[in-house]
């Protein structure tokens, strides 16, 4: 899947909420940090039949207030905010 939309630029403070649909309700996290970085990323995939075997995900990653960098993978179900 590829994104179609803008990001804002390395530096802007975000909160990213991704969403897993379930039988019979959502399960929804929301994580805030700077973004560092934005990337598509290869994967190996073998359940994937892409032309050799390789999947693309949108990749973020963010930095946490603590320091932490951490990546998260975008899907249909993600949801990024501008934080103030």
């Amino acid at each position: 899947m590829s994104m179609n939309v803008i990001l804002p630029p390395v530096g802007t403070r975000i909160r990213v909420t991704q969403q897993t649909p379930l039988r019979d309700r959502t399960w929804s996290e929301a994580i805030e940090g700077e973004i560092t970085q934005f990337r598509q990323a290869e994967t190996g995939s073998w359940f994937a039949h892409a032309l050799g075997d390789r999947f693309w995900l949108d990749r973020l990653e963010l930095r946490l207030d603590d320091g932490e960098l951490i990546v998260l993978n975008l899907d249909q179900f993600s949801v990024l905010e501008i934080i103030d």
